[in-house]
């Protein structure tokens, strides 16, 4: 009888199953009558069963599932464990158990149970997914490889495991957990098979073999008798895994053997699973000459990692080897490949692929506008000049997005041909992906050391392998693997001349293959004679066995092969054909046999952006073809290939621009003594001219300076080559090489006015007066700017735009006095005339802004946020990110000016949140900096103690260094407000090297540290004199300035500490002088609180009641503006006037003071309010 659950056989008679106790008949309740458990009805009397068959409460369901059972076990464990102590074996047991564990469960499995030494795991059971048997498979591979590392890491050469994996139906109880949950013959057939195996070996039934062959190499071991059985079964040894899950991307021809690289693999496999599990971006970097095996490294990871069960987004680019790098190729080869788009598709295409992408990944409407147009402006369909932060910021941001959701994978191949700016966007997305699954795989030979100093070396956050030469039994073994039965002789000869590369071991099979002395039968390669000669000639080098194969082709293959190296080492076949001049049926013929001989072969990656097009199978290959073409070829094809460039791209070529001018300079240089070499050279310098633009679009400046001079190199005319010097100095001042650039604009100004062109020359000196004042050498740049202004102020274009908007900005800040600032007003005017008229955004809204600061600083407050808010709403309709955040700032500190906490936080939140996601760190350190202070006016000590300590930590890089009025905010609450004479010190010392600065807010803010420091150390003539200093420039600074608020309060805390009465006096009438609608409520509260000191301590006893008048305004104004530090200070003035004036109790205004200094710790103010009271509360 079978039972129906497990399909074990019973004998007759039975009423339950002896294996898993199911029972194996149902009685009828009507009649008595024995039925079958899967009966639903009688077969005497017809009743219905469905009563009788339920199982008991708690009873475990079952159902037939077809599942894969993986079983592996330790070889030789018994007498192992009897040589060792029993701590170290069991010590032992757990790390592989451990490891059990993280395998099965990476590959989706379940471990059944622990029988001794073995482990036995199942997949298909509790969910069932069509590629179970290969994930069995591929865990069962890698248990194995993890057993023999734990055994090289413990010095136990002889550990080692062995794996069985069978496939089929077994019984499952749906409702047990982990042993017993599968049930059946399969499970012990499993257990057969992993017997059966040797050690370090993988063997699976046929079942097991026709599920996973298309991803997984075997060797058929024939027939075995396994216990149990009375047939026997054929096995078969899995050997590696050869492809993505399913079989993709399994390569059409030639596969080695995957030897000598297991320590390096693991490592590389260890820093993806650190990642994963860190959540941590790492760099993992892969460094060997030519053909020593790093890109068959991260094949072996893309394959493992294409089998596990988590989902993982893997991104592949290739460096292409043209000048110095085309500029973020490889960046542009990921971003297309994610979001679908092939490589020579109109531009319409890309964007529409990367809209749909940006749709099913950003929610934001904003986030996806602002990723459109910057990563848009990478692939070649983005307009506009986008700062290199927002661009980089923005592709850092693309992969983010995806990291929030999966691991990302970037692997970078011959890192060594990148330009600059691709590195340097490996090291932004490393830092910003701290906290996200980011592994970015870095391959490159040595000389990228050279390229980039250090890259290779150790580094936070990063690992680093230098692939050396393969052992001589490895490349033995790789040649064997390749071709059984290669004779010793030979295999020691190639072994010999190989040096350790496995790409000459291969190379020569392929040889071999190419003369006829192997074939390929069924994907085997066998000797075609078992007498090949032992003394055949093999090629010295690498380089002399791919010239030996090439003489080995028919000349039309030959000549293909030379056309296709011009082009690079992918192509696609339409540029093969007009480079040719080969077309149709003979192209795909040629193309064919040079497949077949592995020489070329077909991109068939379904995700990558060049899928479809022809590549070398080999980047030496394609070198080696390429140094066979004597220089008027070169020139030919070149020619060729960059006229078929630019009419293939029409509309488009900036996509390729570098690339053409790449083509047009090498022709050039093929031939610079021939007689067309001046038309070739004006190409080449137009050419070189349109991919410096195109760096430059990128932000990518080294490279377009690059550009640029090797133009002004070749150009002919002087003015075209000064213009271009020009270009070359300009990316130059992108960069920020500020010296530099004054250097090279002032030869390229020198050279327009020897050429009679002094509008240029002027335009130039405006770049120069921009240098300078970021050079804070304020008097020169203004001097440049005024002479530049001077010559071009009656143009009507945006560069006189841009030129009256900064001169306005900097006559601002040079402004001491109302004269001074209404000058500003004048360049300003023409800026915003110009900028509304040609629709320039960024132009308008930095004009409107500083304008806002203009008309504040004259004491129009309403006119001044109104402009600036206008200023904001242009920035953010012009997608114009530098201005947005400048206008945050100035509106966060315009609303601080007029006491509205609230509204400057808002502000400060949103212009923080838009600086660290496009990438300027500055502007969102500076707002850092004032919410820092806003805390500490607000009462909310714990968080700006939180801020200015994550500043401190940071203070030394260059972004953070615009923070420091973070400083400002711990002076008041660590030394003003807690006593901490020696932080107060700490501030005040580094503060100390602004004084003297050209910017007269940088020296007002000098002199506030300093004042505050100096009363902090009981210094109040300090105090006085450096405040006093900031109260008399009050035209230039604005009498609603923070910096000229805090000055009042301390000038007048000094000069009554100092008793000095009838100065205080004189600073409030010289306050009450400022009309009322420039006061602000808190410069208000300070008046009404010095007016009530004064007239307390003139002791007039009819005073007495203006003096509570006064008290009780400022701490109503305070109070409403949330300074709670400042109304607590003033609670304990009146308490302490009212205590002395004896007007009757004095505890409520103490309390409300006293809960205050609890509240932030504020431990010196605190005693002195305790002691008001009889019975203070304890301090």
């Amino acid at each position: 009888m079978v039972c129906s659950r497990c399909g074990a056989q019973n004998r007759s008679g039975r009423k339950f199953c002896t294996n898993c106790g199911a029972a194996l008949s149902a009685p009828c309740s009507a009649c008595g009558a024995s039925n079958e458990p899967e009966d639903q009805y009688c077969g005497e009397c017809g009743a219905s069963l469905a009563s009788e068959i339920q199982p008991a409460e708690g009873a475990v369901r079952s159902e037939r599932r077809l599942v894969s059972v993986m079983f592996t076990d330790l070889v030789g464990f018994t007498p192992l464990s009897e040589s060792r102590d029993a701590e170290d074996v069991r010590a032992l047991l757990s790390r592989y158990f451990d490891e059990a564990r993280r395998i099965v469960g990476r590959y989706g499995g379940v471990v059944e149970k622990f029988i001794g030494d073995a482990v036995m795991a199942v997949w298909g059971s509790p969910v069932a997914r069509e590629d179970d048997a290969e994930r069995a498979v591929r865990a069962a591979l890698d248990l194995v490889a993890a057993v023999a590392a734990i055994g090289a890491d413990d010095g136990i050469g002889e550990l080692a495991a062995r794996g069985g994996v069978a496939t089929g139906e077994a019984a499952v109880d749906r409702g047990a957990e982990h042993e017993g949950s599968v049930i059946g013959d399969l499970v012990n057939t499993a257990s057969r098979v992993q017997s059966a195996a040797g050690p370090g070996e993988v063997y699976v039934t046929e079942a097991t073999r026709r599920a996973t062959d298309a991803s997984v190499a075997y060797e058929d071991t024939g027939d075995h008798q396994l216990k149990g059985k009375r047939e026997p079964a054929r096995l078969f040894r899995a050997l590696r895994i050869v492809a993505g899950r399913g079989g993709v991307l399994r390569a059409a021809g030639l596969e080695p053997p995957f030897v000598g690289r297991d320590r390096e693999l693991r490592i590389v496999k260890e820093a993806f699973h650190g990642t994963v599990e860190e959540h941590a971006g790492h760099l993992m970097s892969i460094t060997g000459i030519g053909g020593i095996g790093k890109s068959r490294v991260a094949w072996e990871l893309e394959k493992y990692i294409d089998g596990l069960l988590e989902v993982v987004y893997w991104h592949r680019g290739r460096c292409i080897p043209y000048g110095d790098g085309v500029t973020y190729w490889a960046l542009a080869e990921m971003i297309r490949g994610r979001i679908g788009a092939v490589e020579e598709e109109p531009s319409t295409d890309t964007q529409r692929s990367l809209e749909t992408w940006l749709r099913a990944w950003c929610p934001d409407e904003e986030e996806r506008r602002w990723l459109e147009a910057r990563v848009g402006q990478l692939l070649g369909f983005g307009e506009g000049e986008i700062s290199r932060r927002e661009l980089v910021s923005a592709w850092c941001r693309f992969f983010e997005v995806m990291a929030e959701q999966a691991p990302v994978v970037l692997v970078f191949e011959d890192l060594q041909w990148a330009d600059a700016g691709l590195f340097d966007f490996v090291e932004e997305l490393l830092a910003r992906c701290q906290d996200r699954a980011v592994l970015v795989l870095a391959l490159a030979r040595p000389e990228v050391a050279e390229k980039r100093i250090g890259w290779s070396a150790a580094r936070p956050g990063g690992t680093s392998i230098a692939l050396g030469p393969l052992r001589d039994t490895d490349v033995d073994a790789l040649l064997t693997g390749m071709v059984p039965g290669l004779p010793d002789p030979l295999v020691a000869r190639i072994r010999d001349r190989a040096d350790g590369v496995p790409l000459y071991a291969v190379e020569t099979v392929r040889m071999l293959l190419d003369r006829g002395m192997i074939r390929r039968t069924d994907g085997i390669f066998e000797l075609t004679d078992a007498n090949l000669p032992r003394d055949l000639d093999v090629p010295e080098t690498l380089q002399a066995l791919v010239g030996a194969r090439l003489d080995n082709l028919p000349d039309p293959e030959r000549r293909l092969l030379q056309h296709a190296s011009v082009l690079g080492k992918t192509f696609s076949p339409d540029a093969l054909r007009s480079v040719s001049g080969v077309e149709g049926d003979a192209l795909d013929e040629l193309v064919a046999s040079l497949r077949a001989k592995e020489l070329l072969t077909t991109v068939a990656d379904p995700a990558a952006p060049d899928r479809g097009q022809l590549s070398f199978l080999q980047s030496i290959v394609q070198r080696v073809v390429y140094e066979t073409l004597s220089r008027h070829d070169r020139k030919a094809r070149h020619l060729a290939m960059a006229r078929y460039l630019e009419a293939s791209w029409a509309g488009q070529d900036e996509d390729v621009a570098e690339l053409i001018a790449a083509h047009y300079v090498e022709a050039y240089e093929s031939g610079t003594n021939d007689g067309d070499a001046g038309e070739i050279r004006a190409q080449a310098a137009i050419a070189l001219e349109r991919a410096g633009r195109r760096a430059l679009s990128l932000a990518a400046t080294s490279e377009a300076e690059a550009y640029f001079d090797r133009a002004a190199a070749l150009a002919e005319d002087d003015g075209a080559r000064v213009a271009l010097e020009e270009q070359a100095a300009m990316a130059v001042h992108i960069s920020g090489r500020l010296e530099e650039a004054i250097e090279r604009f002032d030869r390229v100004i020198a050279a327009y006015e020897r050429l009679g062109d002094l509008t240029a020359a002027a335009r130039v000196r405006a770049a120069v007066g921009e240098d300078l004042w970021l050079l804070d050498r304020l008097d020169e740049a203004l001097e440049r700017m005024e002479d530049a202004y001077a010559a071009l102020q009656d143009r009507d274009d945006a560069d006189v735009a841009a030129l009256a908007g900064q001169l306005g900005r900097m006559r601002y800040f040079r402004a001491e006095d109302t004269a001074a600032l209404s000058a500003a007003l004048a360049p300003l005017e023409r800026a915003l005339e110009i900028s509304e008229r040609l629709r320039l955004a960024e132009v308008l809204s930095d004009a409107l802004n500083t304008k806002g600061l203009v008309i504040g600083s004259l004491e129009r407050p309403e006119e001044s946020s109104a402009l600036l808010q206008r200023a904001l709403d242009v920035a953010l309709e012009g997608d114009a990110t530098h201005a947005t955040l400048r206008a945050y700032t100035n509106l966060s500190n315009e609303m601080m000016q007029a006491d509205r906490l609230d509204a400057a936080l808002a502000y400060q939140e949103a212009g923080r949140a838009l600086g660290e996601r496009t990438g300027y760190l500055g502007a969102a350190w500076f707002l850092t900096s004032h919410t820092t202070v806003l805390h500490a006016w607000a009462g909310r000590w714990e968080l700006a103690e939180e801020l200015w300590r994550r500043y401190d930590a940071v203070r030394d890089d260059p972004a953070a260094q615009q923070a420091v009025t973070a400083d400002y905010s711990w002076l008041l609450v660590a030394g003003r407000g807690r006593g901490d004479a020696e932080a107060a010190r700490a501030i005040t010392d580094r503060v100390r090297r602004f004084e003297g600065s050209g910017d007269f807010q940088l020296r007002a803010y000098v002199d506030v540290c300093l004042a505050l420091g100096a009363a902090v150390h009981g210094r109040s003539d300090e105090a006085l004199e450096r405040s006093l200093r900031i109260v008399d420039q009050h035209e230039a600074l604005g009498v609603r300035h923070w910096m000229f608020k805090t000055a009042v309060r301390d000038a007048l805390e000094a000069a009554t500490a100092l008793r000095g009465l009838a100065e205080a006096d004189r600073i409030l009438r010289q306050v009450d002088a400022i009309p009322p609608g420039g006061r602000t409520p808190t410069l208000d509260a300070t008046i009404d609180r010095f007016r009530a000191i004064l007239l307390a301590a003139g002791g007039d006893a009819n005073d007495r009641p203006r003096v509570e008048e006064l008290f009780r305004s400022a701490e109503d104004a305070m109070r409403e503006s949330g300074f709670r530090f400042e109304l607590a200070r003033i609670l304990l003035d009146h308490a302490e006037w009212r205590g002395a004036a004896a007007l009757g109790s004095v505890e409520p205004a103490a309390q409300e003071a006293i809960d205050i200094f609890r509240e932030l710790q504020a431990t010196p103010w605190l005693k002195r309010a305790a002691s008001l009271i009889a019975s203070p509360a304890p301090v």
